[in-house]
């Protein structure tokens, strides 16, 4: 799940990257957020043909998935307000190990939709791809005639090697620091810039910390949200301007962070196999008014 100066989900589970700035001080008042859900998913009662036994349930749900999140970001040690939708697109897979029901990501694609006028950020695929959430055992519960599924948090880190269970390192030099997008730049780099004229680098690292919230429903879809508590920490930048802390926390609404995933031939597992499908599996990203 990734928000202006931060890479998600973020969830980029994405990859996030929140705003810094002074950069953006003197821009206009923040596009207003859209409407909350951004989509209606109203899950129908579980069908009960597939049974209410556990481990037949757990059995329904292995399979190979198209990812789709999207996650809210606000900013607020700036002037200005920046408000930021990370999307992030990818792979799940469901599978059982020793009786339990694993969940295993991987993110290929990512776009940020920021809330200024002509202010964008750019990142790479490598950045995208770089994050490696670990495989992790999810939770079921049936309640109120639905079946829903947890996956808690599992910290893992981006730009930096290190012990994920500790709050990231706040040391620009640390020897720990890598290069995941192999740019020459420690950490991850992000492009920004501002209509034709200002454009920069900045280069973060981050400790990924996400879970998701979802529930099954009858056409085998699963739809909910993500909850996002990483950190993230500013190494450099390639202007002084830029090499600033930023505070970037999800929005509290959960309808603006929601999360899709839909059921789909084990075959397809590229970024251009996805994304060529996109329109079928996915509704239309957000964007502010």
């Amino acid at each position: 799940m990734l928000s202006i100066m931060m890479l998600h989900r973020g969830v980029i589970r994405n990859l996030v990257l929140g705003s810094i700035l002074v950069l953006f001080s003197s821009c206009s008042n923040p596009l207003a957020w859209p409407e909350s859900p951004l989509y209606n998913f109203n899950p129908a009662e579980f069908d009960s043909s597939h049974g209410y036994d556990l481990d037949s349930v757990m059995k329904d749900l292995v399979g190979h998935y198209a990812h789709y999140d999207v996650v809210a970001y606000e900013d607020t040690t700036t002037r200005t307000t920046m408000r930021t939708f990370v999307i992030s697109y990818g792979f799940t897979d469901l599978y059982l190990e020793d009786g339990k029901l694993m969940q295993s990501d991987r993110f290929v694609h990512a776009e940020q939709k920021l809330s200024q006028k002509n202010a964008t950020s750019v990142f790479n695929e490598k950045s995208v791809q770089a994050i490696k959430p670990k495989v992790q055992e999810v939770e079921l519960s049936y309640k109120d005639g639905k079946w829903h599924i947890h996956r808690p948090a599992t910290p893992s880190l981006l730009g930096i090697d290190g012990d994920p269970s500790k709050p990231l390192s706040t040391d620009p030099n640390d020897p720990k620091l890598t290069d995941p997008d192999e740019d020459g730049n420690p950490g991850v780099t992000v492009k920004l810039s501002v209509g034709k004229y200002f454009s920069g680098e900045i280069y973060i690292t981050r400790r990924e910390i996400f879970s998701n919230y979802l529930t099954l429903n009858s056409d085998g879809t699963l739809t909910g949200y993500v909850v996002d508590k990483s950190e993230q920490f500013v190494v450099g930048a390639s202007k002084k301007i830029l090499n600033q802390p930023s505070n970037s926390l999800q929005h509290p609404d959960i309808g603006l962070s929601p999360l899709i995933l839909v059921p789909i031939n084990k075959d397809i597992d590229t970024r251009e196999e996805l994304m060529e499908i996109r329109d079928e599996l996915f509704p239309e990203e957000p964007g502010f008014y």
